[in-house]
């Protein structure tokens, strides 16, 4: 009886119990998992169980190992198309261990709560009879299923979001979670030994549980303690981030307003002048003064060229930036060109285009600076609008051997491009730097359809 009890109890509930962390392991990575890699999973959590013979440390170690590369072999898949990373993103190593360890922690958790609460309550079934007390106990254990589960949706619903920043970040929650993973299992093994799903009747019942009770309450206190820190970290970097793009709009603008400012004395000027222009051409016409009249309109033109954009673009706003920047650029000797033609009207704001290209061209222009003075310095703006895309380039010589750093201006251009659905790719060949955003014009950026889900919400 005892025999068929231990392999009930290890091989089947031990297999479900995989199984279960498995499947909310899969839906903290955001993958997809079929059928086949279930069976695929059962299996080798079979053989694991059979085979790692090492005591609960190492069970649960190997455990571990299996979902971390069973996490790396998913993650080479498809993405759910809930999935708020991006879709070519790549979900790094370290996140998977750290999705492995946070889900092999919170069962170790939940049961080690429910074993120290049946060794609690054993003393009381002992003038009943033991084999039934340790069938009822073992099936009592393995229930500890039910706060296993619904951890693992608490964790899957609150706290699944972990990708949206860099991987320092996740270290810095993966070394708490391992360290409460090792002193669970370092006080397991040196208070109680190893503390199974049922208690033991060899003396153990004579152990006081009351702390290890209270040790595993406060434990899983903490993992969500941590894991609550954790998402506010990532809101204080989101809401950085967001903080960024506002500094840099407000920035923008105001570049914006003072040469539309410059620009409209100058016209006004000219327009106050232009009379007296006209009478001067006119008086010099009548004399047949013709090359004089010739050389005053030939000054005259140069007067209006001041009041034109060097670049048009179809948007006026943004040929006061391009004005703005390609003339810091001429007077650093660098040659600028501009084929960039925009859509009128388009979905695309106006100071989300100014983000993309100011940033775009301030880290051109930055890059051209540090060059040698003989070298050849040129920033070639260009772009396109095919059927539903806007594809907006910005390619420059740098001074670099094929490699760069990425700053805030690159990922401020590529939330922009995220928001209206695209993408943002950069490249480097020699001493030339390219930058590629892609934009599609067809679909409302998600920023605004966040706007009017609120507003419509009941």
């Amino acid at each position: 009886m005892a025999e068929y009890m231990d392999i009930f109890n290890r091989y089947i509930m031990g297999s479900a119990q995989m199984l279960v962390g498995f499947h909310y392991f899969v839906r903290l990575l955001q993958r997809k998992a079929g059928p086949i890699a279930y069976l695929l999973f059962a299996a080798c959590g079979i053989l694991e169980i059979f085979f790692v013979q090492g005591g609960r440390l190492a069970e649960l170690g190997a455990y571990t190992l299996l979902l971390a590369v069973c996490g790396i072999i998913l993650c080479t898949g498809p993405r759910k198309k809930s999935c708020i990373c991006a879709p070519t993103g790549h979900t790094d190593w370290i996140t998977v261990v750290l999705y492995a360890v946070l889900t092999v922690e919170t069962m170790q958790l939940a049961f080690g709560i429910v074993d120290t609460l049946l060794g609690i309550l054993y003393p009381l079934a002992s003038s009943f009879d033991q084999i039934a007390v340790g069938v009822a106990f073992m099936f009592l254990g393995n229930a500890a299923l039910v706060p296993t589960v619904f951890c693992y949706r608490a964790i899957c619903r609150y706290f699944s979001c972990f990708e949206r920043t860099r991987k320092e970040y996740v270290l810095m929650i993966l070394i708490p979670i391992l360290l409460l993973f090792l002193v669970g299992e370092y006080l397991n093994i040196t208070l109680y030994g190893t503390v199974g799903a049922t208690p033991r009747s060899d003396g153990a019942a004579y152990i006081s549980y009351y702390p290890m009770f209270g040790i595993q309450l406060l434990g899983m206190a903490s993992l969500f303690c941590i894991l609550y820190a954790y998402q506010k970290l990532l809101q204080n970097f989101q809401l950085g981030t967001e903080l960024s793009l506002l500094v840099q709009q407000e920035h923008a603008l105001s570049q914006y307003v003072e040469e539309a400012r410059a620009r409209y004395e100058k016209t006004k000027s000219f327009r106050h002048d232009i009379q007296n222009h006209i009478a001067v051409v006119r008086d010099l016409l009548r004399h047949e003064k013709w090359e004089q009249a010739a050389d005053y309109v030939s000054d005259m033109e140069g007067m209006t060229a001041d009041l034109s954009f060097p670049c048009s673009t179809n948007n006026p706003v943004v040929d006061i930036l391009l004005g703005n920047k390609m003339g810091i650029a001429k007077n650093m000797g660098i040659a600028v060109s501009c084929t960039l033609v925009l859509p009128c009207p388009c979905l695309v704001r106006d100071i989300d285009f100014g983000i993309i290209l100011s940033n775009a061209l301030d880290n051109a222009i930055h890059a051209c600076k540090r060059m040698e003075e003989h070298a050849e310095k040129y920033i070639c703006v260009s772009g396109r609008v095919q059927g539903d895309f806007i594809l907006i380039e910005v390619e420059n010589s740098f001074r670099g051997n094929g490699t760069f750093q990425a700053g805030t201006g690159l990922a401020n251009i590529r939330a922009v491009a995220e928001n209206y659905h695209g993408t943002m790719s950069v490249r480097t060949q020699g001493a030339v730097f390219s930058l590629s955003v892609l934009l599609v014009i067809s679909q409302q950026p998600e920023s605004s359809s966040r706007q009017m889900a609120s507003f419509t919400a009941p």
